[in-house]
């Protein structure tokens, strides 16, 4: 079954809702607006309602009723994903978890922390510091675990630590019906049974809500440095990435933005990098470690035409350096007053990256939209930052058409279309070309199985 038309809440509804949860439900109109946007170039759609919770347990009689009533349930963080995935397409609810913010439990000696959904990365990492302790996965935005798990997020650290999928060790989820799971162990190894864990995270709030994590951490390096080199081309600085990841040199980032990024990063941050294809490093390790490594790096990319190599171990340069390239998003925003940008997500295997770089700067080209290009080259997932006039509403047809065609190229290529940013309601044409209608038709039989009345964020991954 399929929830197939908007559904609106009546007042009893309403008040069935307030009643299981003590009252924190808003039908006010800016508390709908925030709750019916993300930062995808998707129009805005307002839920009927906004429930806030702060338990597990409101979790479960909230989903319990409304799969009852075939009510729309949509899990909201804070509505930094790319996608539309918090976009309630078909009305119902938007279920707000950002109340749920506890860190539960830190366990140092185990390398674990139980945090419930809503708590935010920085935060998180904030109090972790104190023990000597971080959380790996980094996709720029101050996200929730929650929704980082369930859009199965990444980042810059992803080529040395792993992305969500790697760093779930445990969860608590609910069912459509209010039925609550507990998968997963607090172990470095598990061979009992199928992974449910990873089969929730990323499954972009479809099959369950996620309520508690329990994460994989990582010790604070001893020392951290950072690096810079530019190149000719964009084709050679690929090239280099490549070839520094095939060495075995164990980067802790290693990011590609090509010229245009970089003008806008100095103009957003007040920095002053060259203005070329540019390659952002950073090493962790010991003192001479890090050096070791930063020498090789210089090497390799001077094979490949890089110039200007430039390292440094102040704690300063290493922040401000990251914290622009987390900016870039919103630096070529602010390159185009007024205008809105569209960011692409594909990853391909190391030896095709290049080629799709190629090939993706072509078509863009080609198309005449303001573009840049920028990524995690060393895993293989690149981005493209594309820009559109919000008063020509054609234009998002026109970049939809682009953005599927460089999408086909890369899944020819044996790439996804998604290496982050997940499928939610921009890629669900590309996730059948890529995995193929019998595999879809498993997901659907999945979705189906655990989720029969489809109220589960409907409209996303499937049609």
């Amino acid at each position: 079954m399929a929830i197939t038309a908007r559904v609106d809440l009546n007042a009893e509804q309403v008040a069935a809702l307030s009643l299981l949860v003590s009252g924190r439900i808003s039908q006010n109109q800016s508390v709908l607006d925030a709750h019916g946007r993300d930062e995808s170039a998707f129009p805005p759609v307002q839920p009927s309602a906004v429930v806030t919770v702060k338990s597990t347990e409101e979790v479960s009689k909230v989903l319990a009723y409304c799969n009852q009533e075939q009510i729309p349930v949509v899990a909201f963080g804070v509505g930094s994903s790319l996608e539309g995935h918090v976009l309630p397409l078909f009305g119902g609810i938007s279920l707000d978890l950002s109340e749920m913010d506890q860190i539960l439990a830190i366990s140092p000696d185990d390398l674990t922390v139980k945090v419930q959904a809503g708590v935010k990365r920085m935060a998180l990492n904030k109090k972790l510091s104190s023990e000597g302790l971080f959380f790996s996965v980094d996709p720029g935005a101050d996200a929730t675990i929650g929704g980082m798990a369930s859009t199965g997020a990444a980042g810059t650290t992803t080529v040395r630590y792993g992305s969500m999928r790697e760093n779930v060790l445990k969860l608590t989820a609910v069912l459509a019906d209010g039925t609550i799971l507990e998968v997963g162990r607090e172990t470095r190894k598990l061979s009992a049974g199928y992974d449910l864990t990873r089969l929730i995270v990323g499954s972009e709030g479809t099959l369950a809500v996620i309520t508690e994590i329990t994460l994989r951490l990582f010790g604070i390096p001893e020392k951290m440095a950072s690096a810079v080199s530019c190149f000719a081309s964009l084709e050679d600085g690929v090239q280099a990435a490549i070839a520094i990841v095939r060495s075995g040199v164990a980067i802790a980032r290693c990011e590609f933005l090509d010229a245009q990024s970089i003008r806008n990063v100095n103009s957003h941050d007040g920095i002053s990098l060259q203005e070329a294809p540019t390659l952002l490093f950073e090493f962790h390790g010991s003192p001479r470690g890090v050096e070791e490594d930063a020498q090789l790096v210089q090497e390799i990319t001077s094979e490949f035409g890089g110039t200007d190599f430039k390292w440094t171990t102040e704690e300063g340069e290493r922040r401000k350096l990251w914290q622009a390239r987390h900016n870039a998003y919103w630096a070529g925003i602010a390159a185009h007053p007024g205008k809105r940008g569209i960011s692409t997500d594909a990853a391909v295997p190391l030896s095709k990256l290049a080629q799709a770089v190629a090939v993706s700067e072509k078509l863009l080209k080609e198309s005449g939209f303001p573009f840049s290009i920028l990524g995690h080259v060393a895993d293989g997932n690149f981005h493209s930052f594309i820009i559109t006039d919000p008063t020509k509403p054609e234009e998002l047809e026109q970049i939809r058409e682009l953005t599927h065609e460089m999408t086909s190229q890369i899944i020819a290529m044996g790439g996804t279309c998604t290496g982050e940013h997940g499928i939610g309601a921009g890629k669900i044409d590309s996730l059948v070309e890529e995995a193929g209608a019998a595999s879809v038709a498993v997901m659907r039989a999945i979705k189906a199985t655990l989720d029969p009345n489809g109220i589960l964020n409907p409209g996303k991954i499937f049609s």
